[in-house]
């Protein structure tokens, strides 16, 4: 097996047999690359090449994922080759382990020592006189063995590839071999006429395989479109223009046969080139891409129905544009949402899309039944449900199911996708879609589907939340309004009676002067909550206005602190500097440093210390209070500044408070242009810091 006929490989009329093999073998209508990779798919090998052996090299015509250091410069030196043994021997060669020969000439050939190739399989690959020139070899990283039936697929195919004679164009050339493949092929003479077209490529006309071929360009006559749906003449297809001389490459081809999906062709095509450079006619290669151009057109598609979402304020505002999205991008001439209705339950259209001038035959609009019908069956589930042909169709419907299959059989609807519209584990709603034609890639296009339908479900889930938020805000105002004015009235003349009660609080014994003690304590303890209440409700809306003069931030907080130092046996500490003036509301900017400090007061131990610090930045004075109290648990520390919210924490320990002060210290903060957060102080404790924009800053040294 290892023999090398010095004398064969250099024969004078082999060689020039195998230049002449280089220059037609490119022009060849089927690749070589194509030859090597069908052989390597037949064989389940997972390399393969058609190579040709001339004096001192050896020259790959066509390459399977063979590696780029070796066959990248398309020839490679003799002792690389394993080709040089079949051409040597003139018949098929194999090894089934490179490793297990006894020979150390293939024990240790370059092939096992550099790329780690255990075994291969080679066949003569000849020229019309019969001469060999290379041959066809399949390649493994892993021992096997080569089985005779496997060795003649292979002498078969090698002997598709013989050379055809330079000036003509031989329309028989690899017919089998172009049968088996998966892409579509068409040769076209140098006068534009075709003389050779696979089986893969009738099937796509719809043309049977062992028929004559079909005229052209009637054949396919309002069947192509381009990529933008516009008819492709035929004089203007791929095919042609390489007639013509001109190279196309992976050029998008539809086809559009009535009663059949729509698919998408990467096309490429070249000139068929002879000896002296004479044109001799074209070859085109068309590769199915349509799952692919989906998953591409979906992806555009879900940006546009985001872009809609965005700018709809409810679902059904947004349902004739996203329904229209998303059937334009299936190519689908129907679809219509359904969303379960929060009052009854039950599930209605919102929206639907049709493509053609409406007709009322109660298509859309209708009220599905759960577990009934398409529609309804997804409803009851929750689950996707595809049914390719709905002429077909294996249920045994009731007479509302039958009533609406033959409405679809009149539209001429074959294939019909239904999807869940959820948001997490809840059903929102159902996505149904409705095609013309039967349908295949029922896994892509649920899953494309689904992608949508998750975007109208988060959509209407947060337009639900929104409408909740803003009836708990209505809810939370009326009560603010009942509280500060229907309470305000009675309050004042239980304060005022009090206030009377301890003028002549002589007369009475202890017990009683206690009990007005408690009375004027609480009642003054209520007016708080309301004026707070009111102070809130008044600045929301804005009847109360901010009073806004030239103020020195440093001041005013040195002022609160100096009074919260009069009130407290905690120790607090100022670093501010001597000036830092603002534009602001002096009032309402201290009772918003007075509550933030009496709130870091209460929520700290008696020991605890306080430390206010105030710095001038180049926009903006930033104030910041931090204690080391109990703090606020980090998942609520976004609810602080919530009217009525108290964190879990101060809840269970008793600390009596009203939820109030940070809301209307945040409202202030607000209205003043500035900014408020709060943060957790390691290892315990609270940071709140203000910010507050600044008129003209005078860096100054600090002081405490």
């Amino acid at each position: 097996m290892t023999l090398v006929n010095e004398s064969v490989l250099r024969d004078p009329a082999r060689l020039v047999a195998v230049e002449q093999a280089r220059r037609l073998l490119p022009a060849s209508p089927l690749p070589a690359d194509a030859v090597a990779r069908l052989a390597a798919r037949l064989l389940a090998a997972p390399m393969a090449a058609v190579t040709l052996i001339g004096a001192d090299e050896e020259h790959f015509a066509g390459v399977h994922h063979l590696p780029a250091s070796l066959a990248g410069s398309g020839h490679a030196a003799l002792s690389y080759s394993v080709c040089k043994y079949v051409v040597s021997q003139d018949h098929p060669v194999h090894s089934d382990d490179l490793l297990a020969e006894e020979s150390a000439e293939l024990r240790d050939h370059l092939l096992v020592t550099e790329y780690g190739i255990r075994s291969f399989a080679g066949v003569p690959v000849r020229d019309t006189g019969d001469q060999p020139l290379g041959s066809l070899t399949v390649f493994d990283t892993a021992p096997r063995r080569w089985t005779d039936t496997q060795l003649t697929t292979l002498v078969e195919i090698a002997d598709l590839v013989r050379p055809a004679a330079p000036d003509s164009l031989d329309s028989a050339l690899a017919t089998t071999l172009l049968d088996a493949l998966s892409v579509g092929v068409i040769v076209a003479d140098d006068t534009g006429r075709i003389v050779l077209m696979n089986g893969a490529l009738r099937e796509v006309i719809g043309h049977p395989r062992h028929d004559p071929l079909p005229d052209f360009p009637g054949a396919v006559d309002g069947v192509l479109r381009r990529a933008d749906l516009e008819p492709l003449n035929w004089h203007d297809t791929p095919l042609m223009q390489a007639v013509r001389g001109e190279h196309v490459s992976e050029a998008d081809v539809l086809t559009m046969v009535p009663g059949h999906r729509t698919r998408i062709f990467s096309t490429t095509a070249q000139p068929i080139v002879g000896a002296g450079g004479r044109r001799l006619g074209a070859v085109s290669v068309a590769h199915e891409v349509t799952a692919m151009r989906r998953a591409q057109n979906f992806r555009d598609c879900h940006r546009r129905v985001e872009r809609v979402l965005r700018a709809s304020d409810t679902a059904v505002e947004a349902a004739p544009e996203v329904l229209e999205s998303v059937a334009t991008t299936l190519g689908w001439p129907y679809a219509e949402l359904f969303l379960i209705d929060d009052t009854d339950g039950d599930l209605r259209s919102v929206g639907f899309y049709e493509d053609a001038e409406a007709v009322d035959d109660g298509f859309f609009g209708h009220a599905p039944e759960c577990g009934k019908g398409i529609t309804g069956r997804v409803w009851e589930t929750g689950e996707p449900l595809w049914v390719p042909d709905i002429a077909a169709t294996e249920y045994v419907p009731n007479p509302v199911e039958r009533a609406r299959i033959e409405i679809c059989l009149r539209r001429g609807i074959r294939t019909v996708l239904a999807v869940p519209v959820r948001d997490g584990g809840t059903l929102l709603g159902v996505l149904t879609c409705y095609a013309g034609s039967p349908e295949l890639h029922e896994d892509l296009l649920t899953v494309l589907l689904d992608g949508v339908a998750s975007q109208i479900g988060v959509f209407v889930a947060l337009r639900h939340a929104e409408q909740l938020a803003r009836q708990l805000t209505r809810a939370q105002n009326d009560f603010i309004d009942l509280v500060g004015h229907e309470m305000r009235t009675p309050l004042t003349s239980i304060t005022t009676n009090a206030e009377v009660l301890v003028e002549e609080a002589d007369t009475l014994d202890t017990e009683q002067q206690q009990m007005i003690q408690t009375i004027c304590r609480n009642t003054g303890t209520l007016q708080r909550i309301i004026d707070s209440l009111l102070d809130l409700a008044g600045l929301d809306a804005g009847h109360l206005g901010l009073q806004m003069s030239d103020l020195c931030l440093a001041a005013l907080v040195r002022g609160a602190v100096e009074n919260a130092r009069g009130g407290s046996r905690l120790r607090i500490v100022l670093e501010a500097p001597p000036r830092l003036p603002i534009r602001g509301d002096a009032e309402r900017l201290r009772q918003v440093v007075t509550d933030l400090l009496s709130n870091a007061a209460t929520y700290s131990p008696p020991d605890g210390r306080i430390v206010v610090t105030l710095d001038a930045g180049e926009d903006a004075a930033e104030l910041r209070i931090t204690d080391t109290g109990i703090g606020t648990p980090a998942d609520e520390r976004a609810r602080v500044f919530d009217r009525f919210f108290r964190g879990s924490n101060v809840r269970h320990q008793g600390i009596p408070g009203s939820g109030l002060g940070l809301s209307l210290a945040r409202t202030i903060v607000n209205l003043h242009g500035g900014s408020i957060r709060l943060d957790g102080n390691e290892p315990t404790g609270t940071i709140v810091s203000v910010k507050l924009p600044i008129s003209q800053p005078e860096p100054s040294p600090r002081i405490a």
